[in-house]
């Protein structure tokens, strides 16, 4: 077999079998050196292939890709500082637990460490930042290889499914010439399935688990990020019988269709009811119990770790400990569905009237929230939760974007699913992981923004530019940082706008303009309002609201002082 037919060969091994283990989706960076597998994915059947060329965006649309579609995603790229480009999303997906398999071309070895351009040394470049790496040989015609390659390939893609569920790296050098057989079939190739067992808890564990959450007459149920696979009708009845309060995360999506039945269960004023410390303190839970990550709530967790519940169950399918304030007294390492199946019934306590009656007064501060103080980002944000259609996605930056998502999206009976990238919390690729959400799940797509996170992510709009997308962006424009108007630098005059507020006087006008995007500007609540009820015009929408950090630290504190003393 000639080189070319060896290279063909060895490409298109890769591509079936990562196929026939269910991989569809692969996102290419272009570059030189990983031209064979490009032109493998590219013109393979069974696999789907997204161009961004700014790598950084890349590997967070893959990101956004994987999370919204619950399966793993490929990310593609040449070899050089092209890879290093990628750690910042496989970061995040390590810590958000997001399936990618990254395969990151390289120099052959002779080319390593010799000066040679565009070689960098990409061998466990990521580190701890990925559950498997592998270096991949050359390719040859060798029967012995193949297994090898099957092997590691299969290892890799389990790797990436099991929990914690994660990225993987795989470093494919190849020697030119890079060209390919486009004709030549693929191999044949039997993906080794792993078979599972059911997941479900042992007779013993279920006992104690169910006298802990029976015996134990103040309880709560916290729901914290999770997969969007998880049944909501379960998990429902199991709150149902359980009769607790349910503190929903906005990222558990357990804010969204909400039962009529358990609509006074679902408690989601809980970061603005604990701010006030009577209430917290004559709530104090006995007993909690966890699915999923911990909320994004400061409140919460302060209010968790001054109760230290004599039971805290957390739920998770792995084995690491998600337990940042430390008050974990029975992890149980195990899907949701195995604990929600448990029989339980109680009847209603007072402890959860309590917590309803307090989270009814929350909401009706809320009702007459958008009529409040101008330039709040508040106000702003309610509009756009309210205005969400039936059917849709949201995608949320990172600081102060996902803590309004947190206080002014409410329970619902639409069908609204709302993702943020909360395992690092950074403020990059946001831009890029929405636009990857919404080509998984096909559905209208709104991003709620800050300006200093769009500027960090503009290039991620270049993917809009290869194929077609439903977004719109409400981009929130303060003028710099806004989160640190709520921290202990605020207090303190010197240098805070130099090294926090970090104002760039900036719009956004004429990048919507070299995306074709459709775009308005407006600087109050009425005006968003009247914009959004305006017809979307082009696959691209940015609307830009010009606020005021003061005024938006102001008619926050105020909702919540309202609400602390109306509760006592």
């Amino acid at each position: 077999m000639d080189r070319r037919a060896v290279l063909t060969t060895y490409v298109k091994r890769l591509t079936r079998l990562l196929v026939e283990a269910g991989v569809e989706q692969a996102v290419i960076s272009p570059g030189s050196r990983s031209t064979p597998l490009a032109y493998a994915f590219a013109s393979s059947k069974g696999m789907q292939t997204h161009l961004q060329i700014d790598e950084r965006s890349a590997a967070y649309y893959a990101l956004g890709l994987a999370k919204a579609s619950g399966k793993p995603v490929i990310l593609l790229c040449t070899s050089g500082t092209a890879v290093s480009n990628y750690h910042p999303a496989i970061t995040e997906a390590f810590y958000a637990r997001i399936p990618l398999i990254v395969l990151t071309a390289d120099r052959p070895h002779e080319l390593r460490e010799v000066g040679a351009p565009q070689a960098i040394d990409q061998v466990d470049i990521y580190g701890k930042h990925v559950k498997f790496s592998v270096d991949f040989p050359l390719p040859e015609d060798n029967e012995e290889m193949d297994r090898f390659l099957d092997r590691h390939l299969n290892r890799a893609i389990s790797a990436a499914r099991t929990a914690p569920k994660g990225p993987v790296h795989i470093n494919v050098p190849f020697r030119e010439p890079l060209l390919i057989d486009f004709d030549q079939e693929e191999p044949k190739i039997t993906y080794k399935h792993q078979i599972k067992g059911i997941s479900s808890l042992p007779p013993e564990s279920a006992e104690e688990i169910q006298t802990l959450l029976t015996g134990a007459e103040r309880g709560l149920i916290i729901a914290g990020e999770m997969d969007t696979g998880l049944n909501k009708e379960l998990f429902w009845r199991f709150a149902k019988a359980l009769q607790w309060p349910v503190l929903c995360d906005p990222l558990s999506n357990l804010r969204a269709e909400v039962p009529v039945d358990c609509w006074e269960l679902c408690i989601e004023h809980y970061d603005a009811l604990l701010k006030s410390a009577s209430f917290a303190d004559r709530t104090m839970p006995e007993a909690v119990i966890r699915f999923g990550a911990q909320p994004i709530s400061k409140p919460l967790s302060l209010y968790l770790k001054k109760a230290r519940p004599a039971a805290y169950l957390a739920v998770d399918e792995s084995p690491i400990f998600r337990d940042s304030i430390g008050v974990v007294t029975h992890h149980i390492q195990a899907a949701p569905e195995a604990v929600l199946e448990l029989h339980i019934q109680k009847e209603r306590s007072d402890y959860a009237d309590i917590w309803s009656k307090a989270n009814e007064v929350a909401g009706s501060f809320l009702k007459k929230y958008d009529i409040g103080i101008p330039g709040d980002e508040g106000a702003i944000a309610k509009i756009l939760f309210e205005h969400l259609p039936d059917g849709a996605d949201l995608f949320s930056g990172s600081s102060m974007p996902i803590r309004d998502v947190d206080t002014f999206f409410q329970k619902t009976e639409k069908d609204i699913c709302i993702f943020s990238n909360r395992g690092t919390n950074g403020i990059d690729g946001v831009v890029s992981s929405a636009f990857g959400m919404q080509a998984a799940r096909k559905r209208p797509a709104y991003l709620l923004i800050g300006d200093l996170s769009f500027l960090h992510d503009q290039n991620g709009l270049l993917v809009s530019r290869f194929q077609e997308y439903d977004v719109t962006i409400i981009v929130v424009n303060n003028d710099g940082g806004g989160i640190f108007s709520y921290l202990p630098q605020a207090s303190v005059d010197n240098h805070f706008e130099e090294l926090f507020g970090t104002p760039t006087g900036l719009t956004f006008e004429h990048i919507a303009s070299m995306y074709d995007a459709q775009y308005a500007a407006v600087s109050s609540a009425e005006a968003f309002r009247s914009e959004l009820e305006k017809m979307k015009m082009k696959p691209i929408r940015i609307i830009e609201v010009f606020t005021d950090r003061k005024a938006n630290v102001e008619a926050h504190r105020a909702y919540w002082d309202s609400v602390q003393k109306e509760l006592g």
